[in-house]
Protein backbone atom coordinates (compact mmCIF):
# COMPACT_ATOMS: atom_id res chain seq x y z
CA UNK A 1 0.00 0.00 0.00
CA UNK A 2 1.41 3.26 -0.84
CA UNK A 3 2.68 5.67 2.09
CA UNK A 4 0.53 8.50 0.86
CA UNK A 5 0.99 10.29 4.08
CA UNK A 6 4.64 11.12 2.61
CA UNK A 7 3.45 12.93 -0.03
CA UNK A 8 2.68 16.40 2.21
CA UNK A 9 6.42 16.53 3.45
CA UNK A 10 7.97 15.17 0.02
CA UNK A 11 5.86 17.96 -2.01
CA UNK A 12 7.26 20.62 0.53
CA UNK A 13 11.01 18.92 0.55
CA UNK A 14 10.68 18.98 -3.74
CA UNK A 15 10.03 23.15 -3.40
CA UNK A 16 12.59 23.72 -0.94
CA UNK A 17 15.12 21.46 -3.14
CA UNK A 18 17.74 23.16 -5.53
CA UNK A 19 16.58 23.03 -8.99
CA UNK A 20 18.22 23.70 -12.02
CA UNK A 21 16.60 25.54 -14.35
CA UNK A 22 14.86 24.74 -17.89
CA UNK A 23 17.82 25.75 -19.35
CA UNK A 24 20.26 23.79 -17.27
CA UNK A 25 20.95 20.80 -19.57
CA UNK A 26 22.47 24.12 -21.83
CA UNK A 27 24.98 24.25 -19.49
CA UNK A 28 28.59 22.45 -18.73
CA UNK A 29 27.17 18.44 -17.36
CA UNK A 30 28.79 17.67 -14.11
CA UNK A 31 29.82 13.95 -14.10
CA UNK A 32 29.10 12.54 -10.51
CA UNK A 33 30.10 9.14 -10.56
CA UNK A 34 28.05 6.50 -8.03
CA UNK A 35 29.21 3.65 -6.96
CA UNK A 36 26.82 0.64 -5.94
CA UNK A 37 26.46 -2.82 -6.11
CA UNK A 38 25.39 -4.51 -8.99
CA UNK A 39 22.75 -6.00 -7.32
CA UNK A 40 21.57 -3.67 -4.42
CA UNK A 41 18.40 -2.01 -4.07
CA UNK A 42 20.03 1.49 -4.49
CA UNK A 43 19.79 0.89 -8.59
CA UNK A 44 16.05 0.75 -8.66
CA UNK A 45 16.19 4.44 -7.43
CA UNK A 46 19.23 5.09 -9.72
CA UNK A 47 17.80 3.40 -12.71
CA UNK A 48 14.71 5.31 -11.96
CA UNK A 49 16.56 8.87 -11.54
CA UNK A 50 18.42 7.70 -14.82
CA UNK A 51 14.99 6.60 -17.35
CA UNK A 52 13.36 9.54 -16.00
CA UNK A 53 16.42 12.21 -16.30
CA UNK A 54 15.95 13.38 -12.94
CA UNK A 55 20.13 13.84 -12.37
CA UNK A 56 20.35 15.22 -16.34
CA UNK A 57 17.27 17.74 -15.66
CA UNK A 58 19.38 18.95 -13.02
CA UNK A 59 22.51 19.70 -14.99
CA UNK A 60 24.07 15.74 -13.51
CA UNK A 61 25.99 13.19 -15.48
CA UNK A 62 24.81 10.26 -13.70
CA UNK A 63 27.88 8.07 -13.95
CA UNK A 64 27.10 4.36 -12.16
CA UNK A 65 30.07 2.19 -11.42
CA UNK A 66 28.93 -1.42 -10.48
CA UNK A 67 30.81 -2.95 -7.27
CA UNK A 68 31.19 -6.21 -6.02
CA UNK A 69 30.54 -5.86 -2.04
CA UNK A 70 30.40 -2.94 0.80
CA UNK A 71 33.87 -3.44 0.64
CA UNK A 72 34.72 -2.55 -2.64
CA UNK A 73 32.66 0.68 -2.07
CA UNK A 74 34.72 2.28 0.62
CA UNK A 75 37.80 1.06 -1.27
CA UNK A 76 36.16 2.74 -4.47
CA UNK A 77 35.45 5.94 -2.75
CA UNK A 78 39.05 5.78 -0.49
CA UNK A 79 40.78 5.12 -4.21
CA UNK A 80 39.19 8.26 -6.14
CA UNK A 81 37.56 5.48 -8.42
CA UNK A 82 33.87 6.72 -7.52
CA UNK A 83 32.13 10.42 -5.93
CA UNK A 84 29.44 8.83 -4.01
CA UNK A 85 28.60 5.60 -2.58
CA UNK A 86 26.06 4.29 0.25
CA UNK A 87 27.02 3.26 3.37
CA UNK A 88 26.30 4.26 7.01
CA UNK A 89 26.90 7.01 9.43
CA UNK A 90 28.95 4.70 11.83
CA UNK A 91 31.85 4.23 9.13
CA UNK A 92 31.84 7.65 8.36
CA UNK A 93 32.28 8.92 11.83
CA UNK A 94 35.06 6.73 12.30
CA UNK A 95 36.85 7.79 9.52
CA UNK A 96 35.79 11.36 10.18
CA UNK A 97 37.38 10.09 14.11
CA UNK A 98 40.53 9.09 12.51
CA UNK A 99 40.95 12.35 10.64
CA UNK A 100 39.74 11.25 7.27
CA UNK A 101 36.73 13.68 6.21
CA UNK A 102 33.99 11.90 4.73
CA UNK A 103 30.19 13.41 4.97
CA UNK A 104 27.02 11.78 5.20
CA UNK A 105 23.60 12.53 3.83
CA UNK A 106 20.10 9.99 3.92
CA UNK A 107 19.35 7.83 1.63
CA UNK A 108 17.08 5.56 3.38
CA UNK A 109 15.21 4.38 7.11
CA UNK A 110 15.08 0.63 5.53
CA UNK A 111 16.00 -1.71 8.11
CA UNK A 112 15.84 -5.23 8.77
CA UNK A 113 14.01 -7.64 10.71
CA UNK A 114 13.96 -11.08 12.98
CA UNK A 115 11.80 -13.16 11.01
CA UNK A 116 10.25 -16.94 11.72
CA UNK A 117 7.40 -19.49 10.89
CA UNK A 118 3.78 -19.18 12.14
CA UNK A 119 4.46 -22.76 13.45
CA UNK A 120 7.99 -21.98 15.16
CA UNK A 121 6.29 -21.16 18.88
CA UNK A 122 8.29 -18.08 19.13
CA UNK A 123 6.39 -15.29 19.82
CA UNK A 124 8.64 -12.86 21.84
CA UNK A 125 12.48 -12.34 22.08
CA UNK A 126 12.76 -14.26 25.18
CA UNK A 127 12.01 -17.71 23.07
CA UNK A 128 14.41 -17.41 20.88
CA UNK A 129 16.56 -19.31 24.11
CA UNK A 130 18.44 -21.72 22.49
CA UNK A 131 17.05 -21.83 18.84
CA UNK A 132 19.08 -21.24 16.08
CA UNK A 133 19.21 -17.65 14.88
CA UNK A 134 20.60 -16.76 11.46
CA UNK A 135 22.13 -13.45 10.82
CA UNK A 136 22.97 -11.73 7.86
CA UNK A 137 26.10 -9.41 7.80
CA UNK A 138 28.79 -11.15 9.98
CA UNK A 139 29.34 -10.40 13.83
CA UNK A 140 29.13 -6.36 13.97
CA UNK A 141 26.39 -6.27 11.83
CA UNK A 142 24.39 -3.26 13.05
CA UNK A 143 21.35 -4.76 13.03
CA UNK A 144 22.38 -7.43 15.36
CA UNK A 145 24.19 -5.57 17.61
CA UNK A 146 20.90 -3.39 17.94
CA UNK A 147 19.35 -6.78 18.87
CA UNK A 148 21.80 -7.76 21.21
CA UNK A 149 21.63 -4.52 23.23
CA UNK A 150 17.95 -5.03 23.37
CA UNK A 151 17.98 -8.31 24.83
CA UNK A 152 20.50 -6.83 27.43
CA UNK A 153 18.22 -3.95 28.12
CA UNK A 154 14.56 -6.13 28.49
CA UNK A 155 16.02 -9.53 29.19
CA UNK A 156 19.17 -8.84 30.50
CA UNK A 157 20.60 -11.89 28.75
CA UNK A 158 23.66 -12.15 26.07
CA UNK A 159 22.06 -13.32 22.73
CA UNK A 160 25.32 -14.51 21.61
CA UNK A 161 25.04 -16.73 24.53
CA UNK A 162 21.36 -17.08 25.07
CA UNK A 163 20.98 -17.95 21.20
CA UNK A 164 22.63 -20.10 19.42
CA UNK A 165 23.93 -17.35 15.85
CA UNK A 166 25.00 -18.57 12.99
CA UNK A 167 26.36 -16.25 10.44
CA UNK A 168 25.56 -16.54 6.20
CA UNK A 169 25.34 -14.40 3.76
CA UNK A 170 21.67 -13.04 3.23
CA UNK A 171 19.86 -15.21 0.04
CA UNK A 172 21.43 -18.07 2.12
CA UNK A 173 19.68 -17.17 5.46
CA UNK A 174 16.40 -16.83 3.43
CA UNK A 175 16.91 -21.03 1.98
CA UNK A 176 18.21 -21.82 5.16
CA UNK A 177 14.56 -20.43 6.74
CA UNK A 178 12.35 -21.99 4.30
CA UNK A 179 14.28 -25.16 4.63
CA UNK A 180 13.52 -24.93 8.38
CA UNK A 181 17.43 -25.09 9.05
CA UNK A 182 17.35 -22.42 11.29
CA UNK A 183 14.59 -21.40 14.01
CA UNK A 184 14.48 -17.82 13.25
CA UNK A 185 16.78 -15.18 10.85
CA UNK A 186 17.87 -11.59 11.07
CA UNK A 187 17.92 -10.39 7.41
CA UNK A 188 17.83 -7.39 5.43
CA UNK A 189 14.24 -5.64 4.95
CA UNK A 190 13.95 -6.79 1.22
CA UNK A 191 14.78 -10.66 2.12
CA UNK A 192 12.61 -9.94 5.27
CA UNK A 193 10.31 -9.39 2.51
CA UNK A 194 10.83 -12.40 0.43
CA UNK A 195 10.54 -14.57 3.76
CA UNK A 196 6.88 -12.64 4.08
CA UNK A 197 5.57 -13.54 0.89
CA UNK A 198 6.31 -17.03 2.33
CA UNK A 199 4.54 -16.72 5.26
CA UNK A 200 6.74 -15.93 7.42
CA UNK A 201 6.59 -12.41 9.86
CA UNK A 202 8.41 -10.37 11.84
CA UNK A 203 9.43 -11.12 15.76
CA UNK A 204 10.84 -7.56 15.98
CA UNK A 205 12.29 -4.76 13.87
CA UNK A 206 14.72 -2.07 14.97
CA UNK A 207 12.06 0.53 14.98
CA UNK A 208 11.13 -1.60 18.24
CA UNK A 209 14.53 -2.24 18.97
CA UNK A 210 15.25 1.35 19.04
CA UNK A 211 11.92 1.63 21.23
CA UNK A 212 13.39 -0.95 23.84
CA UNK A 213 16.48 1.05 23.81
CA UNK A 214 14.59 4.30 24.55
CA UNK A 215 15.30 6.37 20.96
CA UNK A 216 11.53 7.15 19.94
CA UNK A 217 12.46 8.58 16.57
CA UNK A 218 13.06 6.85 13.39
CA UNK A 219 16.69 7.07 11.68
CA UNK A 220 18.14 6.82 8.31
CA UNK A 221 20.23 4.18 8.75
CA UNK A 222 22.34 4.42 5.15
CA UNK A 223 22.88 6.96 3.21
CA UNK A 224 25.22 8.25 0.47
CA UNK A 225 28.41 9.15 1.24
CA UNK A 226 31.32 11.73 -0.26
CA UNK A 227 34.66 12.73 0.69
CA UNK A 228 34.14 16.36 2.07
CA UNK A 229 36.49 18.10 -0.10
CA UNK A 230 35.25 16.95 -2.91
CA UNK A 231 31.33 17.95 -1.68
CA UNK A 232 33.09 21.48 -1.06
CA UNK A 233 34.26 21.51 -4.62
CA UNK A 234 31.04 20.10 -6.28
CA UNK A 235 28.27 21.54 -4.01
CA UNK A 236 25.96 22.41 -6.66
CA UNK A 237 26.41 19.15 -8.37
CA UNK A 238 26.20 17.38 -5.08
CA UNK A 239 22.85 19.15 -3.74
CA UNK A 240 21.61 18.44 -7.30
CA UNK A 241 22.22 14.64 -7.03
CA UNK A 242 20.68 14.58 -3.82
CA UNK A 243 17.42 16.53 -5.36
CA UNK A 244 17.30 14.35 -7.82
CA UNK A 245 17.38 11.34 -5.47
CA UNK A 246 14.44 12.87 -3.10
CA UNK A 247 12.57 13.73 -6.17
CA UNK A 248 12.71 10.06 -7.41
CA UNK A 249 11.57 8.84 -3.67
CA UNK A 250 9.13 11.44 -4.14
CA UNK A 251 7.67 9.54 -7.54
CA UNK A 252 7.66 5.94 -5.95
CA UNK A 253 6.17 7.38 -2.74
CA UNK A 254 2.98 8.43 -4.66
CA UNK A 255 2.95 6.66 -7.55
CA UNK A 256 2.74 2.86 -8.77
CA UNK A 257 3.39 4.01 -12.00
CA UNK A 258 7.73 4.40 -11.79
CA UNK A 259 7.56 0.90 -10.13
CA UNK A 260 7.15 -0.76 -13.48
CA UNK A 261 9.65 1.92 -14.69
CA UNK A 262 12.59 0.04 -12.57
CA UNK A 263 10.60 -3.70 -12.02
CA UNK A 264 13.04 -5.03 -14.51
CA UNK A 265 15.96 -3.93 -11.98
CA UNK A 266 14.03 -5.71 -8.49
CA UNK A 267 14.13 -8.98 -10.02
CA UNK A 268 11.17 -10.48 -8.21
CA UNK A 269 10.16 -13.64 -8.70
CA UNK A 270 6.63 -13.24 -8.60
CA UNK A 271 3.89 -10.44 -8.17
CA UNK A 272 3.52 -11.28 -4.43
CA UNK A 273 7.26 -10.49 -3.83
CA UNK A 274 7.49 -7.47 -6.13
CA UNK A 275 4.40 -5.50 -3.80
CA UNK A 276 6.00 -6.57 -0.99
CA UNK A 277 9.45 -5.06 -2.37
CA UNK A 278 7.41 -2.22 -3.09
CA UNK A 279 6.22 -1.87 -0.01
CA UNK A 280 9.30 -2.14 1.92
CA UNK A 281 11.15 0.82 0.12
CA UNK A 282 8.18 3.01 0.42
CA UNK A 283 8.66 2.14 4.04
CA UNK A 284 12.16 3.27 4.11
CA UNK A 285 11.44 6.58 2.79
CA UNK A 286 12.96 9.39 5.16
CA UNK A 287 10.55 11.10 7.36
CA UNK A 288 12.08 14.27 8.77
CA UNK A 289 11.57 15.22 12.41
CA UNK A 290 12.89 16.80 15.41
CA UNK A 291 15.49 16.01 17.12
CA UNK A 292 16.49 12.92 14.23
CA UNK A 293 20.52 13.75 15.07
CA UNK A 294 20.34 13.63 18.51
CA UNK A 295 18.20 9.80 18.52
CA UNK A 296 21.22 9.29 16.05
CA UNK A 297 23.60 10.15 17.92
CA UNK A 298 22.04 7.89 21.28
CA UNK A 299 22.56 5.11 18.69
CA UNK A 300 25.79 5.57 17.83
CA UNK A 301 26.20 5.44 21.36
CA UNK A 302 24.42 1.74 21.95
CA UNK A 303 26.59 0.66 19.09
CA UNK A 304 29.81 1.56 20.42
CA UNK A 305 28.92 0.36 23.61
CA UNK A 306 27.70 -2.90 22.24
CA UNK A 307 30.32 -3.45 19.22
CA UNK A 308 33.48 -1.71 20.72
CA UNK A 309 36.48 -0.75 18.83
CA UNK A 310 35.68 -3.15 16.50
CA UNK A 311 33.03 -1.72 15.14
CA UNK A 312 33.48 2.61 15.98
CA UNK A 313 36.55 2.88 16.32
CA UNK A 314 38.21 4.82 18.96
CA UNK A 315 35.26 7.07 18.99
CA UNK A 316 32.38 6.63 21.93
CA UNK A 317 30.53 9.80 20.26
CA UNK A 318 29.18 10.47 17.18
CA UNK A 319 31.96 12.53 15.01
CA UNK A 320 31.28 15.88 14.60
CA UNK A 321 29.97 17.14 11.25
CA UNK A 322 29.55 13.28 10.25
CA UNK A 323 26.20 14.62 8.75
CA UNK A 324 26.58 16.75 5.73
CA UNK A 325 25.45 20.58 6.38
CA UNK A 326 25.51 21.82 2.88
CA UNK A 327 21.94 20.18 2.13
CA UNK A 328 20.20 21.93 4.68
CA UNK A 329 16.39 21.98 4.40
CA UNK A 330 13.78 23.32 6.58
CA UNK A 331 11.93 20.69 7.35
CA UNK A 332 14.65 18.50 7.63
CA UNK A 333 17.14 20.77 9.03
CA UNK A 334 19.73 18.26 10.19
CA UNK A 335 20.27 16.56 6.71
Amino acid sequence: MANYFLLPLLTVLLMLLPMGASGATEKPMTVVRVGVLEFGTVNWELELMRKSELAKKRGVDLKIVPLASADASTMALQGNAVDVIVSDWIWVSRQRAEGNFYAFAPYSNAVGSVMVRADSGIRQVADLKDKKLGIAGGPSDKTWLLLRAYAQRTLGVDLTKFAQPTYAAPPLLNELALRSQVDAVLNHWNYAAQLEVHGMHSLIDVPQMLKGLGIEKPIPLIGWVFREDWAAANSAALKEFLGASYEAKAMLASSDAPWEVIRPKMRAENEAVFKALRSGFRAGIPVCSDPTLAAVAATFKVLADTGGERLVGKSKTLAPGTFWSGFSLAPCKEF
